[in-house]
């Protein structure tokens, strides 16, 4: 009797509290990170954010680096935290905080759509025709949404100046026609006398 009742005392045991924070070496490779959706590799470095929901209480993990570019705060918290085993080879915080500043310069300096730029190789294609844009050919950036399984992103493409009408009237084309002359020309980094001709090949919207 007495040992059924310890029995029973062992299965009625709550499990233990999981800590808000967690680092560790990927113990396998079927984790995603939830910032950049690769697949985390067996070994790497991953960060698990404790989330409690109606279904349960589990960690959604990053990269540890992808964490310190989009969530430094979580990553400076599990170091305030010790959140990983004694023995565990983390880089130092401040490389991490480093590559937040780093990633925080690029956000500054990354252009939005729409603009015109020349294409650095010839092996994008124009997302409306589907032809080839040419080494230093000029094209045009747009935002169009996709979809990526039960996710949906705007994310930019490259057309040719002579595809951005048609591709503007697409149902996924996320860039406004209204304005779109002055977004570009605020836009882009070329000289304005390119702009003017990417422009002059795009045509009249209006009409």
């Amino acid at each position: 009797m007495a040992e059924e009742d310890s029995t029973a005392a062992q299965q009625a045991a709550p499990e233990p509290e999981l800590a808000p924070y967690l680092i560790e070496a990927a113990r396998s490779s079927r984790s995603k990170c939830r910032t950049c959706r690769r697949k985390i590799e067996k070994g790497k470095l991953r960060l698990g954010i404790l989330l409690e929901g109606p279904y349960g209480t589990g960690y959604l993990w990053h990269h540890l680096t992808c964490a310190a570019r989009r969530r430094l705060e979580d990553v400076e918290a599990a170091y305030a935290d010790q959140a990983f085993e004694d023995g565990l080879a983390v880089p130092p915080l401040s490389k991490l905080q480093a590559l937040e500043e780093n990633a925080a310069k690029e956000r500054a300096n990354r252009k939005e759509p729409p603009y015109v730029e020349r294409s650095p190789s010839g092996r994008s294609k124009c997302k409306n025709c589907g032809e080839a844009i040419t080494k230093d050919a000029l094209r045009v950036v747009l935002a169009r949404e996709i979809s990526f399984g039960s996710q949906v992103r705007v994310t930019p493409i490259y057309v040719h100046a002579g595809c951005v009408r048609a591709e503007l009237q697409s149902k996924d084309c996320m860039t406004p026609t209204d304005g779109f002359e002055e977004q570009v020309r605020q836009n882009s980094r070329l000289e304005a006398s390119v702009v003017n001709e990417a422009l002059a090949a795009v045509g009249d919207l209006e009409g």
